[in-house]
């Protein structure tokens, strides 16, 4: 397994609360995270900003880009060493259920309980 580049939102503190999450469970360095907001990071993965705005993005050794829900078991799978958790994306039900989740997660990570976003705590890594 190669490196995945999560790209999350730096200025929530939710998704950064989400991120930490997933590197604490990265024992072995598979998963690099990636605020949004750094200067030419969407670019550089093939988005804008606004797609990184919108949602958590992964992109996997080879090359893919996964978006929501996937992107979270891309980054988690990585993470835990079990690419198999990206694949059970592939059965509609399981890919059903965790895009409404992620969906209904999204739409309320402002109310959700998060820590201080990454963009403040380094906002010369956010542009700002």
């Amino acid at each position: 397994m190669g490196e995945i580049v999560l790209i999350f939102d730096g200025r929530c503190g939710f998704c950064t609360r989400a991120a930490r999450w997933i590197r604490r469970w990265d024992r072995r360095g598979r998963v690099r995270l990636v605020p949004c907001q750094r200067p030419g990071a969407p670019e550089r993965y093939g988005l804008t900003r606004a797609q990184c705005e919108e949602a958590a993005w992964a992109i996997t050794p080879d090359g893919r880009r996964h978006r929501g829900a996937a992107a979270v078991l891309a980054a988690l799978g990585g993470a835990l060493g079990w690419p198999g958790l990206l694949r059970l994306y592939a059965f509609p039900p399981i890919r059903w259920l965790a895009d409404g989740l992620y969906e209904q997660i999204a739409r309320h990570r402002g109310r959700l309980p998060g820590v201080r976003p990454y963009c403040e705590e380094h906002p010369e890594e956010c542009g700002a």
